[in-house]
């Protein structure tokens, strides 16, 4: 219906500038909202206000100008003007109860739209380094994403999903070093284990496999291993002039190819264990994108000179640097070193000079918040390349904190002694993982409080709204058991008999999902439908504990049970856009 009114405003509006009582020039962007009390009307809109200025006319005579221009409609009750100037539409009852129809109708594609218009859409989320397995916040992002690309789609946008995978540079290689340590270790080559070391279990596991299918082909002993490494943090040196030696020990020792099976039994290892950690949780994704592959296909070298022949590179101290300060960057920054080694910022600006070349109107990165400092240099390149910044969107995801019996659970990557997705999963399950992590604004710091995710009561907000669903349908199990049926269109002949507060409520409610997954989707905001759902779920849970629906007057009885039915269609879908399960029983 609201969408109904904005072109109903649009057509009076229209005839005005055909009139000449507007100017024809003026192209207002008509907003209406639903109103908060019922006195005021079902939708407002502020049109006249916003024209009133260049219209050069009162405010409260223009919308009287306005309403007076407004097509016949018999879905419209009445229009009246309000306070400075707003315009109030009150719609009749029986349009209200039409949702409830086509809800039913529409079935799981209530709520879908094509607003999008096809447009191509790419979110790029999560990407973490395949140093390790996904930690608890890492699925915030991921789960945070797909909902966001899942909205989008619903809407009618051509979503691509992308991980980009860090499996070039220096973490990289300490991974390769920490799995080649362990090999040795487990063939009894007794050598210390460095500080800045990748220590988790499954760096143990993937040095096993490689015992298992190697042996001891790869095998040297910690003399020549040791020869001219500098000493560790814990002997009194440099923890990283330490691993970077110990890097360039693995590299002459192994040579290339030795090197390979060690830093590819890792990456590969890994990256597997991810994939499937985020497909076991519900996470696709279109395209997994190698930083490797910037290179081997020189898109750095090209994303460089680029920037060189716009004039945007300067040389200094034997490096390359890009002016960033001349687009609203801090400083300047480094692209290539001095040693002719490109920077990650470098693969990065490569990076999104390929994302604009596939084609894309709008790129979504939605990164940790940690990364907020690198948001202006990023724009800054976009704006070198000359594609416009506002194509991109970047979206800081606070991490989750994990908390246990009351207890914050502390997390660290190098030490291993982190809480994996895999294993928050298995605790908590993927309904409460995948609606806990979008509850508040991906900006918001979030505490993701264990023991109530995992409880069977109301004050589990997923339990809640799953709840509500299970208990539609144990009411209509109840109904077959009474041996009594469910006549949708006599419910659909007799949707007036509604007219209990409760009814009202929900009836109102169910209008507005399409509305609520539109704005959540357009602004990135997964919480909206959340917060939207448990507002939902708790007037249904009023609406059962305070009224009949299997009782013996039929017209009344299917009634609401199509009312509930409804509310039943709009739960199953919101949860679904969440990546939660619907339930028929609990």
């Amino acid at each position: 219906m609201k969408n109904n009114i904005e072109d109903l405003i649009s057509q009076a509006v229209n005839k005005l500038q055909q009139q000449g009582l507007l100017d024809a020039s003026l192209q207002p962007k008509i907003q209406v909202t639903r109103t908060r009390d019922v006195a005021h009307g079902d939708f407002a809109s502020n049109i006249a206000m916003m024209l009133a200025k260049p219209a050069g006319r009162n405010p409260r005579e223009l919308a009287q100008v306005l309403i007076d221009a407004l097509p016949d409609n018999e879905q419209v009750l009445k229009v009246e003007i309000a306070g400075p100037g707003f315009i109030n539409f009150f719609i009749h009852q029986h349009t209200t109860l039409d949702i409830i129809r086509t809800v039913l109708e529409r079935g799981e594609r209530f709520g879908i739209s094509e607003i999008g218009q096809g447009e191509k859409v790419q979110i790029e989320f999560v990407s973490a380094n395949p140093t390790g397995p996904l930690h608890v916040g890492h699925g915030r992002g991921a789960a945070y994403g797909a909902t966001v690309a899942s909205l989008m789609r619903a809407i009618g946008y051509d979503v691509d999903c992308e991980y980009y995978v860090n499996d070039a540079g220096r973490q990289m290689n300490i991974l390769a070093v920490s799995v080649w340590l362990r090999y040795l270790q487990q063939l009894d080559v007794e050598i210390p284990f460095p500080v800045n070391a990748y220590k988790g279990d499954y760096v143990l596991d993937i040095a096993a496999e490689l015992v298992s299918e190697h042996g001891g082909v790869y095998v040297h002993g910690a003399e020549q291993v040791m020869n001219g490494v500098p000493a560790d943090e814990a002997d009194g040196g440099d923890k990283e002039i330490h691993i970077d030696a110990l890097i360039q020990r693995a590299r002459l020792l192994l040579g290339d190819e030795g090197y390979r099976v060690m830093f590819e039994a890792g990456l590969d290892t890994i990256l597997a264990d991810i994939a499937e950690d985020l497909e076991e949780f519900g996470v696709h994704y279109d395209v997994w994108y190698s930083e490797q592959s910037l290179a081997d296909r020189n898109l750095i070298d090209k994303a460089v000179q680029h920037l060189q022949h716009a004039g945007h590179v300067y040389e200094k101290k034997g490096a390359l640097w890009f002016r960033s300060t001349d687009f609203g960057d801090e400083k300047d920054r480094v692209v290539i070193r001095d040693n002719g080694q490109a920077t990650y910022f470098a693969s990065d600006i490569a990076y999104h000079m390929d994302k604009f070349a596939r084609g894309f109107n709008r790129v979504i990165n939605i990164w940790g918040a940690d990364h907020h400092g690198y948001v202006p240099r990023v724009k800054a390149a976009i704006n070198a390349l000359g594609e416009d910044e506002n194509k991109l969107d970047i979206l800081l995801v606070q991490f989750a904190i994990l908390y246990r019996g009351g207890e914050r659970v502390q997390m660290s990557t190098r030490s291993g002694s982190f809480v994996t997705l895999r294993e928050l999963r298995e605790e908590v399950g993927n309904d409460a993982a995948r609606f806990f992590y979008v509850m508040r604004k991906c900006e918001q710091h979030m505490d993701f409080d264990l023991d109530l995710a995992k409880s069977q009561s109301n004050d589990n907000p997923v339990y809640y709204i799953q709840y509500a669903h299970a208990r539609v349908c144990s009411v209509l199990r109840q109904l077959a058991e009474k041996n009594m049926t469910h006549d949708i269109a006599a419910g659909d002949e007799n949707l007036e008999l509604l007219s209990e507060s409760h009814e009202t409520d929900l009836v109102t409610s169910l209008a507005k999902y399409p509305e609520v997954v539109e704005k959540a989707a357009i602004n990135a905001e997964p919480h909206l439908l959340v917060h939207y759902l448990r507002e939902l779920a708790n007037q249904f849970h009023t609406y059962y504990n305070a009224h009949q629906f299997i009782v013996e007057d039929a017209a009344i009885r299917n009634a609401r049970l199509n009312l509930i039915s409804a509310v039943s269609q709009v739960i199953h879908n919101g949860l679904k856009l969440l990546g939660v399960s619907a339930p028929e029983s609990m």
